[in-house]
């Protein structure tokens, strides 16, 4: 009896944790392309909502950017405060979970480029600190009064070198400790039970994790999540994934143990036109994550799946010509 009643225990809560498993998607873009009249159709031919869509296709999370002051740009503005509230106000209601993802800049923020936003140009570095708390504190408060409390909140976007250049690069760890703490401060302050997500690049890269992390205990940066980009596309000679998805595993379940984290797949994307290798990638990336001991593998968040190329010309989509996601959105129905 004893046996059956661990057993049924143990059945419970493997079940809680894959009713609360992260099919993420993040969609910067979508504001931007219904702007622009882009129609979204759902497998049926029908016109749609386009988180409608995703949330039928399993779809729980969405993940959205927010730059400081953003052009109108159609592909590299937008993202402003008040247009991410309103996105997170949308998704929320949909049922949708939300993570908000700072970039502290005006525009992209990834390991190529981390430019300090216009308006804090020329600030000294007590000022930036100032910068970083006010303005992330502002835009929490600002989800708050809209009824959203984002159960995820980065710091930061792929910031393998730091962030906020040149204050905040890796070359000086301890002010790049600093600025983190001043944002996960000010989001603890407005919504203490977020989770603080720090996100690198190239997940499966074991070295470059345990070099940057080793660095953020040492100088004290305060976070809750581990979250990783996974892109084969971008690895170097653009190899299928079966050859570093081990690889990411390795290292989710390293990240795990070495800090006692909960480690998330937060961007993933495979090619357009191959859906059926994105599948399969998917699925893998899943159950992988899934794997990660003490139930500390969080989700998996697909980036820009509905970004289809006709509009934005980004090859690692999940959507068609013809306005529909591909088979690759299956894999979050899947497993």
């Amino acid at each position: 009896m004893k046996k059956i009643l661990i057993a049924l225990m143990m059945t419970a809560a493997f079940a809680a944790h894959a009713d609360s498993f992260v099919k993420g998607a993040d969609v910067g873009w979508l504001p931007q392309m219904e702007a622009t009249g882009y129609k979204f159709y759902n497998s049926q031919g029908k016109e749609e909502d386009c988180l409608q869509i995703l949330k039928d296709y399993g779809i729980n999370t969405i993940r959205l950017r927010t730059w400081v002051n953003p052009s109108s740009d159609r592909v590299s503005g937008h993202n402003s405060k008040d247009e991410t509230v309103a996105m997170a106000v949308r998704a929320r209601k949909m049922g949708m979970r939300i993570m908000i993802n700072f970039h502290y800049s005006d525009s992209w923020a990834d390991p190529q480029q981390q430019r300090k936003p216009a308006a804090w140009q020329g600030h000294d570095f007590p000022q930036l600190l100032k910068d970083v708390y006010s303005y992330t504190h502002e835009v929490m408060r600002a989800l708050k009064q809209a009824g959203v409390t984002p159960e995820w909140v980065q710091v930061g976007n792929e910031t393998p070198t730091g962030m906020i250049y040149p204050e905040g690069h890796t070359d000086n760890w301890p002010q790049l400790a600093q600025l983190i703490n001043q944002g996960y401060d000010a989001i603890k302050a407005v919504s203490p039970g977020s989770k603080v997500v720090l996100h690198l690049d190239r997940g499966n890269d074991s070295q470059r994790f345990r070099t940057w992390f080793d660095n953020a205990r040492a100088h004290g940066a305060k976070y809750d999540v581990i979250g990783m980009s996974y892109y084969p596309y971008w690895l170097d000679g653009r190899p299928d994934y079966t050859a570093s998805i081990n690889d990411l595993a390795a290292n989710m379940n390293d990240m795990a143990a070495r800090y006692g984290k909960e480690v998330m797949v937060v961007e993933v994307g495979g090619e357009d036109s191959k859906p059926q290798n994105t599948y399969d990638m998917l699925v893998a990336v899943q159950r992988k994550v899934k794997a990660v001991p003490d139930h500390k593998g969080l989700g998996v968040i697909y980036w820009e799946p509905q970004g289809a190329r006709s509009w934005s010309h980004y090859e690692l989509s999940a959507w068609g010509d013809d306005g529909r996601a591909t088979q690759a959105m299956e894999a979050f129905r899947a497993d």
